[in-house]
């Protein structure tokens, strides 16, 4: 066993390019390297026994959590059956067609279609084409700016990683393009008049938007796109009034919403869709982690139905539309959609995601919002946060440089919980699968506890 792991991590070094990963450091084996091997539940073993409780479910989106053999199996079925047919020119498959209808159902009453991708990213680029065409039909071409937010995560392609507002996702790429504008971000935390209430940095940031789109022009800009939560950006929820006092100014300037909803999506703040939780009524839904727990890589664009109607008049006018992916509404995946989704009803997942994540966020802020070096334990549904602070008196931040967050995120693996040490602050991140326990989340915050003291004091 200890030949096979020495040779997996030298077959690693040498061939594996991964994402996300500080690649001169990984390819000397200055860094440490897992072989994960199999996972049950909320839990996953790697290559040397060691089982971990994965309190961020993979990347947000084993939501059902880990072997789950109704999807393994209608996955496996599925291939036997048919293992790919395009869904180019009208074609469809009895599971991908099965699986829009339930999405359907499952989505805003306004919504209309949905147009299946692979990953969030990609669906964010149809997104972003579908605006411009949209726009375009309607005889308005220069009506193409797109407003995302700093801190906001909505992909890494050229323009999805130009929509991301997070440093590290555009130094050195060029990005971002244009014509993709950043405003501010609804980080009440951050905010730098401290003297504000919810309600007025919401408005604030209304303001600001308002501000931009005047500056500009405001038959130039043509979507503004954000998550519900923020989630990569420190998991950050929305401040009291933010999306209503937001949907106002789209409103008044005729500016399409696109809701990001690749982690909220299916359950992950206790409501189907994280834009019912916050009362917001998008032109576009994203869809992706939570469609199909990421057993396959599925993803989807919801179009609603003002936007559905313009569409049909484009093709109408031009033919059919000039986008597709090779692999949309891959029958494979769609059938690990269509049992991952009966699988989140038959738990009641979104019922627990509700109840466990408040049991969750509480026991977490009364283990540690005293902590000297805590400025604030936040989240929603099943996402919490905990931010730490040099000074939480005068919000003085640690110098980067210290690398607090992750110390402390490698500080919970020792105590067999993964957690996120999320980027540009010291944040400490949480997204366990749907189905933890009040038992799990235990675990999870007697180790959280325990590894701030290990790191802080």
């Amino acid at each position: 066993m200890l030949d096979r792991e020495n040779e997996l991590n030298a077959w690693d070094r040498d061939h594996f390019f991964h994402p996300s990963t500080h690649m001169g450091m990984h390819a000397r084996g200055e860094t440490p390297r897992r072989v994960i091997a199999g996972g049950e539940g909320c839990y996953i073993h790697d290559t040397n026994g060691k089982r971990s409780l994965d309190a961020f479910a993979g990347l947000y989106c084993v939501n059902v959590g880990y072997g789950r053999t109704e999807i393994a199996d209608a996955i496996a079925e599925q291939a036997r059956e048919l293992a790919y047919y395009h869904a180019y020119v009208g074609h469809g498959t009895e599971v991908s067609i099965t699986l829009a209808r339930m999405i359907m159902e499952r989505a805003p009453a306004h919504m209309s279609r949905v147009y299946f991708g692979l990953s969030g990213s990609d669906a964010n680029e149809t997104n972003i084409k579908l605006i411009w065409y949209y726009n375009n039909i309607l005889g308005r071409p220069e009506k193409k700016k797109i407003i995302s937010r700093w801190r906001g995560y909505h992909g890494s392609g050229v323009m999805t990683g130009s929509l991301t507002g997070l440093s590290l996702f555009h130094a050195n790429f060029d990005l971002p393009r244009a014509p993709i504008l950043h405003t501010e971000a609804p980080y009440f935390f951050r905010r730098e008049d401290r003297s504000q209430t919810e309600e007025q940095f919401s408005a604030h940031c209304a303001a600001k938007l308002e501000e931009m789109i005047l500056a500009e022009g405001p038959d130039t800009i043509a979507a503004f796109i954000g998550e519900p939560i923020l989630g990569t950006g420190g998991i950050v929820p929305p401040p009291q009034g933010y999306w209503a006092a937001i949907q106002a100014v789209l409103t008044k300037y005729d500016i399409l919403l696109v809701a990001d909803e690749v982690v909220t999506g299916f359950g992950r703040l206790g409501t189907m869709f994280g834009s019912t939780h916050y009362g917001m009524e998008p032109d576009l839904i994203t869809i992706a982690k939570g469609l199909t727990s990421a057993y396959a890589p599925l993803s989807g664009s919801i179009v609603s139905q003002r936007m559905w109607e313009v569409l049909v008049q484009g093709s109408d006018q031009l033919g059919p539309i000039g986008h597709g992916w090779t692999y949309s509404a891959h029958p494979i995946c769609a059938a690990a959609g269509v049992a991952n989704l009966k699988l989140i009803d038959e738990m009641d997942l979104v019922t627990n995601a509700g109840e466990v994540g408040a049991y969750f966020r509480k026991g977490l802020t009364d283990a540690l919002a005293d902590h000297a070096n805590v400025g604030e334990v936040r989240g929603d549904g099943l996402m919490a946060a905990v931010e730490f602070v040099e000074d939480r008196d005068d919000r003085r931040f640690f110098d980067p440089a210290r690398k607090i967050g992750p110390a402390i995120a490698g500080a919970l693996l020792e105590q067999g919980v993964i957690g996120r040490a999320m980027p540009q602050g010291d944040i400490l991140g949480f997204a366990p699968p749907l189905c933890m326990t009040k038992d799990e989340a235990d675990i999870v915050i007697a180790a959280a506890r325990k590894a701030v003291r290990n790191v802080l004091g």
